[in-house]
């Protein structure tokens, strides 16, 4: 897979890959491991997982799957070689507060792992467990401070950030206008459910000031379609 060159920038390039049912859920409404989607769906997550220096996902993200996703398919794994990246990207949780299940699979995958957090939430945690945990000061947690945040993980030599969710973190790096583009599958299916979470939850945004997108394609795969979104900056960034 072609990887276009990293933009000049203090912070990583950010892309958002989900999938979702017809009706904008991203899970149903006991909130658990989101399976819906296809095999084709699962390959284009994983190209999108290879292609990045990090991935980043919320403690609930986890919760939900006890694992992540890693790159297995040797094509991807020499696209990386030959890209000098190592064989996995970081596979960073965001949980403030650092109650995570030690037991849970991802613990034992072969993959980088690292915690972002607080001074609190990073008691206890051991190398073994996380080979890096980023400890965000008080100051920059209220609100948290995205920018500020990604650019720990850029000079760590990130430049290119895969999301995963879920809606709550979209929502927080979206407020900051931290996200560039996005890659969203819709699956055939309706969930339903008032309390289902949806790509985008917290507060929500106005109309006026809400985030614009410019779609770029647009393919069908069976009963999936494939939509790959541009976040347009906002208006004081010069649209």
């Amino acid at each position: 897979m072609a990887i276009a060159p990293i933009p000049d920038s203090p912070l990583p390039h950010v892309t958002l890959v989900l999938a979702m049912s017809l009706d904008g859920k991203i899970a149903d409404v006991q909130r658990g491991a989101a399976r819906f989607s296809s095999a084709a769906d699962l390959a284009h997550l994983e190209a999108q997982v290879a292609a990045a220096d990090g991935v980043l996902f919320g403690a609930g993200t986890l919760r939900a799957y006890g694992t992540t996703l890693s790159v297995r398919q040797p094509d991807l794994l020499a696209e990386r070689r030959q890209r000098g990246q190592a064989d996995q990207p970081w596979q960073i949780v965001w949980s403030p507060s650092g109650h995570l299940d030690p037991s849970w699979r991802y613990f034992r995958q072969p993959v980088p792992r690292g915690l972002l957090t607080t001074a609190a939430g990073a008691t206890d945690w051991n190398p073994e467990q996380f080979q890096r945990i980023w400890t965000i000061p008080e100051a920059k947690t209220q609100p948290w401070d995205w920018p500020w945040i990604l650019a720990q993980f850029r000079a760590a030599g990130m430049g290119r950030l895969a999301l995963l969710g879920g809606g709550g973190l979209v929502a927080e790096l979206l407020r900051c206008h931290c996200i560039h583009e996005i890659f969203i599958t819709v699956c055939p299916l309706l969930l339903g459910g008032a309390t289902a979470p949806t790509p985008v939850e917290g507060a929500g945004f106005l109309t006026a000031v809400a985030p614009r997108l410019q779609l770029l394609s647009s393919q069908t795969v069976g009963g999936e379609v494939f939509l790959h979104y541009g976040v347009l900056p906002p208006p004081c960034q010069g649209r």
